[in-house]
């Protein structure tokens, strides 16, 4: 596969990037738009999402290959996975572009990397593997592949300055593109009642979340809607095959009398507008900090995979809120011990207690603070030094 050639003078093959999911999709966006900022504009081809693919990149596999959650569901696509990667490696090779970008999906690209690496292609990695919450060791893996790795969250860059890995902490890019929370004005934007009562449901944007999660949270949502006939729920969908397994599992689960609306896309608007949220968790968790939307955080895998997940674990929690924090500040309920029972009532406590909600939204906000950057700007710095050489 020919990934073809830049009309940009001196730009040989331009810039291969690879996403491996929807979040990674809205940051290689970014990244890019943020190249185009600073004059450092190119012709990005690799694994790309419609973010990126709308920014400008060309895919030459689809990015839903990748999309697969958990250490056991993997198995039924690793023998594509696998081809792919071999695939795109000697196209990379046959086409070497001046750098190789790999957004998050550390189990593709990484080892991608150390290949790449190893015959002269500079590689950059965006996000950190999340060694510190599963894999002590896993910094390793980052040294022997990325060139440089750019990090968003404020507690890596120590990590890896100790480490003595090239890094740069870049902010959250979520923190830096997405305006201060302003409910009333999403609210008018969606068209929802300025004094309703709304409860944004995120399943999760890969299908597999979705299977996982649907029945989950409607039969939290019917629980509600008869404690609260005033209450009305929002469901963003990330993509067409999300929203269409969600509307089977509507009416599957007889839940299709409920007041949901169905959004495409507009998570951002749905969390931003909501008085509370059902998320699993994932970036999604990140975002509703950033929307200033209180939430309960929630997760089920199929059991071996949560076995292995909780061997692997050192941290007492999940959410990116209560990561970022160190300390409990969203509900985490997860596993066998998310029934819709439990995940309802964790919302009503947040529905009917403004103290409880205030205080989220006081961490929410010291969070936004330390992950707010000049993000775009320091992105084309990290990477500018690859490009011109």
């Amino acid at each position: 596969m020919d990934p073809g050639n830049s009309s940009r003078t001196g730009d040989a093959a331009g810039i291969a990037i690879v996403a491996g999911e929807a979040s990674g999709d809205i940051l290689g966006s970014l990244l890019i738009k943020s190249l185009a900022e600073a004059g450092l504009s190119s012709d990005f081809w690799g694994i790309a999402g419609p973010r990126m693919q709308a920014a400008g990149a060309r895919s030459l596999y689809p990015m839903e290959t990748l999309s697969v959650r958990g250490y056991v569901e993997v198995l039924g696509s690793l023998k594509r996975i696998l081809a792919m990667r071999r695939e795109l490696r000697r196209t990379i090779k046959a086409h070497p572009p001046r750098c190789f970008i790999g957004v998050d999906a550390p189990d593709f690209n990484l080892p991608l990397e150390a290949r790449l690496r190893r015959v002269g292609i500079p590689t950059v990695h965006f996000v950190s593997p999340s060694f510190w919450a599963w894999r002590p060791k896993g910094i390793e893996r980052v040294r022997k592949s990325a060139n440089h790795t750019l990090l968003i969250f404020p507690f890596e860059e120590a990590l890896y300055a100790k480490a003595g890995i090239p890094a740069t902490y870049v902010g959250h890019p979520l923190a830096h593109a997405l305006p201060e929370p302003d409910r009333l004005a999403a609210r008018q934007m969606l068209g929802l009642n300025p004094h309703g009562r709304y409860l944004a449901l995120l399943p999760g944007s890969r299908p597999g979340e979705l299977l996982a999660h649907a029945d989950l949270f409607l039969g939290a949502a019917r629980i509600l809607a008869d404690r609260h006939p005033d209450l009305a729920f929002l469901a963003p969908m990330a993509n067409r095959e999300t929203r269409q397994l969600f509307e089977t599992a509507l009416y599957k689960t007889g839940s299709e009398h409920l007041p949901i609306r169905m959004l495409y896309g507009h998570g951002h608007d749905a969390l931003q507008a909501a008085d509370t949220a059902l998320v699993a968790s994932g970036t999604a968790t990140l975002e509703a900090l950033l929307m200033d939307c209180p939430h309960v955080i929630t997760y089920r895998v199929p059991w071996l995979t949560y076995q292995i997940m909780k061997r692997k674990a050192l941290l007492p929690w999940i959410g990116l809120p209560n990561i970022l924090a160190g300390k409990d500040v969203t509900p985490e309920i997860v596993q066998d011990q998310a029934t819709p029972l439990a995940l309802a009532d964790a919302l009503d406590h947040l529905l009917g207690n403004p103290a409880a909600r205030e205080a989220q939204s006081l961490e929410f906000a010291l969070q936004r603070l330390r992950l707010k950057r000049d993000t775009p700007r320091l992105i084309a710095g990290a990477i500018e030094p690859f490009l011109r050489r």
